[in-house]
């Protein structure tokens, strides 16, 4: 009797390990990760007044022109004549 419950238990543990706890290297590697890509992103969704319209792009969408961001090629012609 005593057998069988230490083997249900045991049996459970590893079940429990093996599928529910997370392995510690995974998860700081992972936290190393998010944290770059955080302060990349912060860059990238950094926003930009367009110098025509005045819509507000995000700096890897606009487009740059004689030291200007604009939202779109139209802008970006109207505000070079």
């Amino acid at each position: 009797m005593i057998l069988k419950l230490l083997l249900i238990v045991g049996v459970i543990t590893v079940v429990y390990m093996m599928f529910f706890k997370k392995k510690p290297s995974v998860t700081e590697e992972k936290k190393r990760k998010t944290t770059s890509n955080a302060k990349d992103s912060k860059d990238i969704n950094e926003l930009v007044k367009c110098e025509t319209c005045g819509v507000y792009v995000e700096l890897n969408e606009a487009l740059l022109s004689n030291a200007k961001y604009y939202c779109c090629s139209e802008c970006a012609q109207k505000g070079s004549l």
